[in-house]
């Protein structure tokens, strides 16, 4: 987001453990404590509230937009304000070209995020929108997250399923190609010429416990 001022928000359960950087002018690094759980799963869910709950206190009252990334994808290309809108969505980069009985939306009829047919699988590595977009979204995938522990269900994806499902009923302003986060590990494909984050190859075994 160049010719932008951008704050990047650390959710992590260990603070200290993130380090001091030298971020360029009109940047700016906030680290927020998270509580520790212990099963990966709950880690991603939970996101959707300390991303609502981080809007409500914070970023509403000094930005227009808001951008959700996983923590393990790098920067290799431009990411600017053309992927702006008030809803913003990510073309999953390993379902895209699949046909959409491919498509692993929750099938599930006890869960919320229960689909039985959608236009599109996204990926919950990014999406985005303005603040007001963003909180109503993860409100809702909070909601959902919850009133199906309540029940004892856990969606296919997790978080990921009830984002699908919320976007399939609230569509997305715009949809970004899977340049805007492409695993390489996929191989070269003739109609992804860019590469503008990448994903970090996944550290499972020191990182997922459960």
């Amino acid at each position: 987001m160049r010719a932008l001022p951008v704050t990047y928000y650390v959710f992590t359960d260990v603070p200290k453990g993130v380090p001091v950087i030298q971020l360029a002018p009109a940047r700016s690094l906030k680290v927020v404590k998270v509580p520790r759980h212990s099963r990966w799963q709950d880690i991603s869910m939970m996101r959707m509230r300390t991303i609502a709950d981080t809007i409500e206190t914070d970023i509403r009252h000094h930005s227009s937009h808001v951008f959700c990334f996983d923590v393990d994808q790098v920067f290799a290309g431009r990411f600017g304000s053309e992927a702006l809108s008030d809803s913003v969505a990510l073309l999953h980069a390993y379902y895209y070209h699949r046909p959409k009985i491919m498509y692993t939306y929750d099938r599930n009829p006890k869960s919320t995020a229960f689909m039985e047919d959608g236009d599109l699988y996204y990926h919950a590595a990014v999406f985005g929108g303005t603040w007001q977009g963003v909180k109503m979204l993860t409100e809702a995938c909070y909601q959902s997250i919850m009133a199906d522990k309540e029940k004892g269900v856990e969606a296919l994806w997790h978080d990921e399923s009830h984002l699908n499902k919320y976007l399939w009923l609230h569509k997305p302003s715009k949809v970004l190609s899977p340049e805007y986060c492409w695993d390489e590990a996929i191989g070269p494909r003739s109609d992804i010429r860019i590469t503008r984050l990448r994903w970090a190859e996944k550290q499972y075994n020191s990182l997922r416990i459960g």
